[in-house]
């Protein structure tokens, strides 16, 4: 089939959803695919708190989306933001150009939820880009070596101390890696805190930790945390953050510098598309087939989408990466079908269980008719998270990064590289002023 031909299929969005599209899609004869994203490659979120901790390199999880596409003649990419969507002229505006198409597939995934909070949006660090993980990782570092030269005790607690909002699986991975990290790692190379030890608290609203798996993973989370030192608060939602004090909702203040925040996400908003289809938390409603109810040649998948159809999950999937690579992969295989004149499938999604590591050996996984936990839930988590890695380079990188460190105790990453002013991310927190 000539190549002017084919339909134009234009997706905004590298994510899991996007890219499982697109694999599906690589030697399609059919279709001429377009991706759209604001930065050049894929990256692997459940690994970006390992970046933010300086246990593993941002190339680890991160793959040039020209590179993924190399020998693939249907396949294009676009450098750009997504500006709007106009569906009567089945175009999209980016800041670098205006691309038609003929079917869309929005995959645009979502943004941190701050819930109002001006001061907590201007003054945490969130967890959602390769760009955020680096900020916090130089963050933490830098005040590490402002730790070590101040004499006010004071100070230096609130330079040391972390306050992680969300009890979530990247929370719980995030406090548990800290927490090993301080213990293994600070008397080596700070011997100048003798008399103090940083603190490091897990708030959460909600009473549980991991609200999503199951009460046996929620307990043993609890426990192995509270074993590693973490403080835990919950039925705690945070309020504010003020001259450097975390204030919880009763009334309770944490001295910190760094605040973490993993505890929500909401849709990105994508103008030109009718209010009517915006859910809740910004999502958009699609139908069983993940069209956008009303524009049956526009399409939403993963964490962006709301999908009431499926009897198991009547009011919408949870937003995990499984649910976005099953949702992108069967799109692909339906518009064949639609090519072919045959009727497309309906989504069901199917639950292959979720998992979250605590420390070094520990983690737990509820899989579907069996719960794991300790050593074989940890090694089944190594495991897992190697297999979606794009790339046999950075699979054996990543396997030989983790060998060292979890060796070692000694992850050697611990570098404070500093963008100048112009390039640093717009997503930069301010330093908090004490008074």
């Amino acid at each position: 089939m000539e190549a002017n031909s084919r339909k134009k299929v234009v997706v905004v969005g590298g994510g899991f959803a996007g890219i499982n599209f697109i694999k599906q899609m690589d030697d399609s004869r059919h279709y001429e695919i377009t991706l759209v994203d604001q930065n050049n490659y894929h990256y692997f979120p459940p690994l970006l708190y390992q970046v933010a901790t300086a246990f593993i390199e941002p190339s680890n999880i991160t793959y040039p989306f020209r590179r993924m596409f190399q020998g693939k003649s249907n396949l294009r990419f676009h450098l750009g933001k997504l500006l709007k969507v106009n569906p009567e002229s089945n175009t999209i505006e980016t800041d670098t150009g205006t691309l038609t198409y003929d079917f869309l597939v929005l995959a645009v995934g979502t943004v941190t939820n701050y819930f109002g909070m001006e001061n907590v949006k201007e003054c945490s660090l969130p967890m959602k880009t390769i760009d955020d993980a680096l900020n916090m990782r130089n963050h933490m570092l830098l005040n590490m070596e402002k730790a070590v030269r101040t004499e006010n005790m004071t100070e230096r607690e609130r330079l040391l101390n972390i306050v992680i909002a969300g009890g979530g699986p990247t929370g719980v991975e995030v406090a548990g890696m800290l927490a090993e990290m301080g213990r293994n790692l600070i008397s080596k190379e700070y011997p100048e805190f003798t008399s103090i030890t940083p603190r490091i608290y897990l708030i959460d609203a909600g009473p549980v930790l991991l609200a999503p798996m199951s009460k046996k993973a929620q307990a043993e989370a609890l426990k192995e945390l509270q074993k590693l030192g973490v403080f835990i608060k919950l039925n705690m939602p945070v309020k504010d953050y003020k001259d450097g004090n975390v204030v919880l909702g009763n009334g309770e203040t944490l001295p910190t510098q760094t605040l973490i925040w993993a505890s929500g996400v909401t849709g990105q908003e994508i103008p030109g598309l009718p209010a009517e289809v915006i859910a809740r938390g910004r999502r958009i409603m699609v139908d069983e087939y993940n069209a956008v109810k009303g524009i049956p040649n526009v399409f939403a998948l993963g964490d962006i989408c709301v999908q009431t159809t499926d009897a198991a999950f009547p009011n919408g999937h949870p937003q995990l990466a499984q649910v976005a690579i099953q949702q992108g992969q069967l799109l692909a295989r339906n518009l064949e079908r639609l090519h072919r004149g045959e009727a497309m499938k309906h989504f069901v999604y199917n639950d292959k269980g979720s998992m979250a590591i605590i420390s070094k050996y520990e983690a737990v996984a509820d899989l579907p008719n069996l719960f794991l936990k300790g050593f074989i839930a940890w090694a089944t988590w190594l495991f897992i998270h190697i297999l979606p890695i794009a790339g046999f380079r950075n699979k054996v990188w990543l396997m030989f990064n983790w060998f060292w460190s979890f060796v070692t105790n000694d992850p050697t990453l611990r570098l404070i590289i500093r963008p100048r002013n112009s390039d640093r991310p717009k997503s930069e927190p301010k330093q908090m002023t004490t008074q």
